[in-house]
């Protein structure tokens, strides 16, 4: 359930579908109103100007006019500002953009008032069409409202495009990105729903849940598993970890239908398979959500990764402004420091009696470092303010490091070859 809210949050096209029915709904009770004011149910309202049949015809053309053609040109300049982040960021930062609320919000709006004004004006009679003339004096009223509003949110797009496409507004949402996968997956001490105690995983006596198609693992419903192990008392160990790839067939999730010690178990058909009901495995398989990409919802290295690559980018031939790699690493700081100071990687979530039900496989601290560290000093060799950021960062994470960490923290000096293995343009 979790996942698919990501993606409907991050879908293009949930918001404005959302409004848009709203606005439906809210014409016709605003319609029927009017109808109500016309019968004498209702006492007419205050401060509203009478209206013509082609009066308020022509409002309401007019407005579902413009808001149709303003919406086309916020899609468009929406687009164009995709095109150009990809290709000058990276193609994985266009995520950002489709799930930013501001621009699902402004596309709604334009389309919302669209709907609102097509459906008033359907109902607006003259003597000459049906010999029963009706204008909903109410509806139309509140249309231009309506119409009024869109102008502050068109203003409010421009703005919002402008600062969004700046490079630190960019990093500013990865960093929000790495910082919330971190602590999904890091913790300073064990609690009553995680531990980071190492694990002693058995050898033997495990059913293997194998993936039914092809994708990388964007995200897994931890809670899912962990009521399912609870239910059935069972130990689950999450092979596939989020930002892995898997085809068809591979093992995702083992399951321990066999305690230490137990020759059999009565869940098996046989005495070397064990075994769970169909059922079980449809509901584990469904709980590793696969796709097309990654995505840094609880993909730690790939949040990561995002920063880097926008750093990486930055030392393209093509761009050549260190600048940006600089900012990247000064971003990465305040996320990797705590990480490094005092946190390690989760190793299982715990039931409500503190037994250990599903096993989890984040990668270390001193990974995620060193694969920073390889990166950048790979393509920022010869840059010299991106060796000093580097330098910078290394010497907090040495600062701050506790005593099994200290000396881990080296950045390498390779040699900058544009000609091979370069950064990318």
């Amino acid at each position: 359930m979790h996942a698919l809210l990501v993606r409907v949050r991050e879908s293009f096209w949930f918001l404005p579908a959302l409004l848009g029915v709203v606005a439906i709904v809210v014409a016709q009770l605003l319609v029927t109103l009017d109808r109500e004011v016309l019968d004498g149910q209702v006492p007419a309202v205050p401060f509203l100007d009478a209206l013509s049949a082609g009066g308020g015809r022509s409002i309401l053309t007019t407005i579902g006019t413009a808001m149709l053609t303003v919406a086309g040109t916020s899609f468009s300049i929406t687009i164009s500002v995709l095109a150009t982040t990809s290709s000058t960021y990276g193609p994985r930062l266009v995520r950002n953009f489709t799930a930013d609320r501001a621009n699902q919000l402004v596309l709604a709006a334009f389309t919302s008032t669209f709907l609102y004004a097509m459906v008033v004006l359907r109902t607006v009679h003259t003597d000459v069409d049906d010999g029963d003339a009706f204008v909903p004096v109410v509806a139309i009223h509140v249309a231009v409202l309506l119409a009024v509003l869109d102008v502050g949110v068109l203003v409010f797009f421009i703005h919002h495009i402008a600062s969004s496409t700046q490079i630190t507004s960019l990093q500013r949402q990865v960093q929000t990105d790495l910082r919330a996968a971190v602590d999904e997956a890091y913790r300073d001490g064990d609690d009553e729903r995680r531990t980071i105690e190492p694990v002693i995983v058995p050898e033997d006596g495990w059913y293997a849940v194998r993936a039914a198609s092809d994708g990388y693992v964007q995200s897994v419903e931890w809670r899912t598993l962990t009521a399912w192990t609870v239910r059935n008392d069972r130990l689950v160990d999450v092979v596939a970890t989020p930002g892995r790839y898997v085809i068809q067939g591979d093992v995702v999730v083992r399951v321990r239908v066999r305690a230490d010690g137990d020759q059999a178990d009565r869940s098996r058909d046989d005495d070397s398979t064990p075994k769970i009901d169909a059922a079980a495995a449809r509901t584990l398989r469904a709980a590793v959500v696969l796709g097309t990409a990654r995505t840094p919802v609880q993909d730690v290295e790939f949040a990561l990764q995002q920063l880097v690559e926008i750093a990486v980018r930055g030392l393209a031939s093509g761009s050549n402004d260190p600048y940006t790699a600089v900012s990247a690493l000064d971003m990465a700081t305040p996320v990797l420091v705590p990480l490094w100071r005092d946190r390690s990687a989760v190793t299982a979530l715990l039931g409500p009696d503190g037994t250990q039900r599903v096993l989890q496989h984040w990668p270390s601290p001193e990974d995620l470092v060193a694969g920073l560290f390889a990166t950048v000093g790979h393509y920022g060799a010869g840059q010299p303010l991106v060796e000093r950021a580097a330098d910078r960062l290394a010497e907090r994470l040495e600062q701050q490091a506790p005593g099994h960490r200290r000396g881990l923290v080296a950045v390498p000096r390779g040699r900058r070859d544009d000609a091979d293995g370069g950064p990318p343009t």
